[in-house]
């Protein structure tokens, strides 16, 4: 099967789906009005914050090699072990060694989009190991053997309803709906796993050059159990959170958390910046910190394209994607969803594997507005798919013949041709509208309008530009 043939298989069934539809517009509904309500309230300037933090991350992004750098001196002077992976396979390879070294058959995780970024958890299992989900979300859809569906709420697109059935068939738990109920359940069984277990993994939301430390959020104590209880930490962090000091990781701090639940503050804020030291009563007697690259020196390297290295991983742009809350997260066919993940999913994998994520954009422009560190988001989309057609900047990775659609060539040059003509421009939206009426009627059996009316309505065609075009093209149309 091709690739744009799984994608059109999925994206089908999840429009069929409409308890799922139902699902992600209200969980959607809930974090943009939270987001909306937060920030009216409790910030004097908003826009002035993200441009700082804008400008923040391009500074850093343009000595990323010295902040590195910088990092590993001071994290190895702290006593973390410090490894480079270049490729998702040296990652995974590097957290079995550990395993394997230490006689460990079970790892509890935190959440970590970089591991979900290498498969790690399916790397492990093929192994013969077991990778451990503690991360409310992450468990639910581990459960069933789903991949995220969002990069910060994995399980969005179920209700409580769904996931008291999935507790009661996979936990055999008691049937319950009510969230505290549901949490509970949840709590006893991860206290299980917590009691015993020598090894916990996480991701890293900032990374501190100066400091050699990193820096975790979260809201469920999950993750704090994860690092702090085990004897062994393993964190997984994408090269681009490196930041320079504690000061700027709190300003982005500041745009994360409101953008990502509309939230002031998380619950826990776990700041890790040696293992356990003499005297000390908790805390891992080991810390590795895997910096992984993937590809994203090759988007580094790029003028503009490097931008989407500026992410936080808030999801606010998901939040406020009106495709993304129609197909919801699996119809990508990535770790990384929605507008973001149409921007680094095929720099980071390739553009001949994701080049129909592309599609999964209307250019409406929401995500780009509402980006708290400003990233382009709509506009590298757009350059991207100049990208796959053999044009653009060309240092995308996975651009073949394969990523080229002659079809959607041929339209393309023909609707530039006409909008680049005033006078068939004029006489197509005059025709347009004179034959709405009819086109309309025939719309459902017409080929490729009838995938457009499947879902949406048919356009309205405004506009009686019938005189100008009569004097333009010599033709009497009354």
């Amino acid at each position: 099967m091709s690739i744009k043939q799984q994608y059109q298989d999925i994206i089908h069934s999840k429009l069929q789906d409409k308890q799922l539809r139902n699902n992600l517009f209200n969980g959607m509904n809930t974090l943009k009005t939270n987001r909306k309500n937060l920030i009216s309230k409790r910030f004097l300037d908003w826009e002035s914050l993200r441009q700082q933090g804008k400008d923040l991350k391009s500074k850093n992004l343009g000595k990323l090699d010295e902040l590195l750098e910088t990092f590993e001196k001071n994290a190895t002077k702290n006593g973390l072990k410090v490894h480079w992976a270049s490729t998702p396979q040296e990652a995974n390879e590097i957290v079995y060694g550990l395993m394997k070294e230490k006689g460990i058959y079970k790892v509890l995780k935190g959440k970590s989009m970089a591991s979900e970024e290498t498969h790690l958890n399916a790397f492990l299992k093929q192994k013969g190991l077991e990778p451990i989900e503690t991360d409310l979300g992450e468990l639910i859809i581990q459960l069933i053997d789903e991949p995220p569906v969002h990069i910060v709420v994995p399980a969005i697109h179920k209700n409580r309803h769904q996931i008291g059935e999935i507790f009661r068939d996979k936990l055999n738990a008691p049937l319950e709906t009510e969230p505290e109920k549901l949490n509970e359940i949840a709590r006893i069984h991860l206290r299980k796993e917590f009691q015993e277990f020598k090894m916990g993994l996480s991701g890293v939301n900032f990374a501190i050059a100066n400091e050699g430390a990193i820096w975790l959020l979260e809201n469920e104590g999950n993750g704090r159990m994860s690092t702090t209880a085990c004897d062994i930490h393993i964190a997984f962090c994408g090269i681009e959170k490196i930041v320079e000091s504690f000061e700027e990781a709190s300003l982005l701090n500041a745009l994360l958390i409101p953008s990502a639940t509309g939230a002031p503050v998380t619950c826990y804020n776990n700041i890790i910046s040696s293992p356990r030291k003499k005297g000390e009563l908790d805390g891992p007697k080991e810390v590795h910190i895997i910096l992984l690259d993937n590809h994203r020196s090759n988007m580094l390297k790029d003028p503009h394209y490097y931008t989407a290295l500026s992410c936080i991983r808030c999801g606010t742009c998901l939040n406020h994607c009106p495709v993304y809350d129609k197909i919801g997260g699996h119809s990508y066919l990535s770790p990384y969803p929605g507008p973001i993940g149409e921007v680094i999913s095929p720099q980071l994998f390739g553009l001949d594997k994701f080049s129909p994520m592309l599609d999964l954009c209307s250019l409406c422009g929401r995500c780009s507005e509402v980006c708290p560190v400003k990233i382009p988001l709509a506009e590298l989309i757009r350059d991207l798919r100049s990208e796959r057609v053999g044009q653009g900047r060309k240092n995308v990775i996975g651009v073949t013949g394969k990523t080229k659609n002659l079809s959607e060539i041929k339209a393309m040059q023909s609707f530039s041709n006409l909008a680049t003509n005033p006078k068939q421009w004029r006489l197509m939206l005059y025709l347009s509208n004179l034959l709405s009426h009819l086109i309309k009627f025939f719309s459902p059996i017409l080929p490729l309008l009838k995938q457009w009316v499947t879902y949406r309505e048919f356009p309205t065609i405004n506009g009686n530009l019938h005189k100008k075009v009569s004097q333009m093209q010599g033709v009497i149309y009354e």
